[in-house]
């Protein structure tokens, strides 16, 4: 899924080998709602200058990149433990089920709509630029920002070098995929630190989620690094005070991902229970697998413009706790939408809410 706290020279965060990714394009000269105040910066603890692992990743860093072996030192040195951030990325306990109403209800509320409103009408020729020059709709894009963090207001307090750096030599060995999440976060610090080398900025600034996220969009370094874009052509990537490159980098970030213009993320749909297959339909989980035809004879029921469409489908179930589940049929670009965050819940709450915002619009 995420932004940057401060400008950086556009060189160095040039949008990568493909075309499109998790940017925000939006107009410096744009009036835009103020973010509320930040909170004072999260402290850590214990420095990683006395831990012989990371000074070692330093320096192996410091080595691949042709990098300043003492700056690199010090910059992962003077980054400070998180204690608490650990537990944080362990799965929810199971046994409590999911459930849909709650998850949007936490995201779909009146403060967000009204933001968004506010940041669309802010905006609206940046918006209706991107969405002609990457085929993302705009209501995809104020929703990306709304749910990730409220349009700026809530972008993180964690220093980012220390929320990467705890993940990356501390990472809860009980989470079942421990091993491969600390090699996630090990290659986001990596790629911090190389962006961080090309400027002359304090590498202890940047402020984020606590998993390293940052600015508007909640961008990851790496995806800052490949997808970023400076959208108002004045020579530096902003994420965090400029709309324009906010919307211009989530929009060419859901290109990158294979967005299909004029697409519609979702499509109702309905079942025929004499001849419902629902385990066969959901077992590519968001997956788009089935053509129309194909999900149809499954016991799947579509209606207008989706009988029309060529493209595959997957079934996509949301759990409502006790009550029967939600269910849409998802296309390549609700698949797409999960690439920000691998979540079904979080697809369907971007899609509703930038169409409740769209719906505010009009009013």
């Amino acid at each position: 899924m995420r932004a940057m706290p401060r400008p950086l020279p556009n060189v160095f965060l040039a949008a990568a080998l493909l075309v499109a990714a998790t940017c925000i394009p939006a107009l410096h000269a744009t009036a835009q709602a103020a973010p509320e105040r930040r909170n004072a910066p999260v402290r850590g603890g214990v420095p990683y200058a006395t831990r012989e692992d990371a000074m070692r990743f330093a320096d192996e860093v410091a080595a691949r990149y042709k990098l300043d072996r003492q700056w690199v030192r010090n910059t992962v040195g003077n980054a400070r433990q998180l204690p608490n951030v650990p537990r944080l990325m362990l799965p929810a306990p199971s046994g409590a089920p999911k459930n849909w109403t709650v998850y949007r209800s936490r995201f779909i509320d009146p403060v967000r709509i009204q933001a968004g409103v506010y940041f669309w009408r802010s905006n609206a020729a940046t918006l209706a630029r991107a969405e002609a020059e990457f085929g993302v709709p705009a209501e995809i894009i104020v929703g990306i920002v709304g749910v990730e963090t409220i349009y700026g207001r809530n972008m993180g307090n964690f220093r980012v070098i220390d929320a990467l750096a705890t993940l990356a030599f501390d990472f809860p060995q009980a989470h079942p995929r421990a091993a491969e999440r600390e090699a996630f976060f090990r290659s986001e610090l990596e790629s911090f630190l190389r962006t961080e080398s090309r400027t002359a900025e304090d590498p202890m600034a940047p402020l984020g989620s606590y998993a390293g996220a940052m600015g508007m969009p909640q961008f990851m370094p790496s995806s800052i690094a490949k997808y970023a874009v400076d959208y108002d052509g004045d020579g530096r990537i902003d994420l965090v005070n400029d709309p324009a490159d906010v919307i211009g980098s989530v929009a060419n970030y859901f290109r990158s991902f294979g967005w299909q213009p004029g697409v519609p993320p979702i499509f109702p749909v309905g079942f025929d229970e004499s001849r419902l297959q629902k385990s066969v339909l959901l077992a590519p989980d968001i997956v788009p697998t089935f053509s129309a035809d194909a999900f149809v004879a499954g016991g799947a029921v579509l209606y207008g413009e989706a009988l029309r469409f060529h493209g595959l489908l997957a079934l996509i179930e949301l759990q409502n706790g006790n009550d029967p589940p939600t269910y849409v049929a998802g296309t390549q670009n609700f698949y797409v939408i999960t690439r920000y965050n691998w979540s079904s819940y979080y697809a369907m709450s971007v899609i509703e809410l930038g169409r409740e915002i769209r719906a505010a619009m009009d009013e």
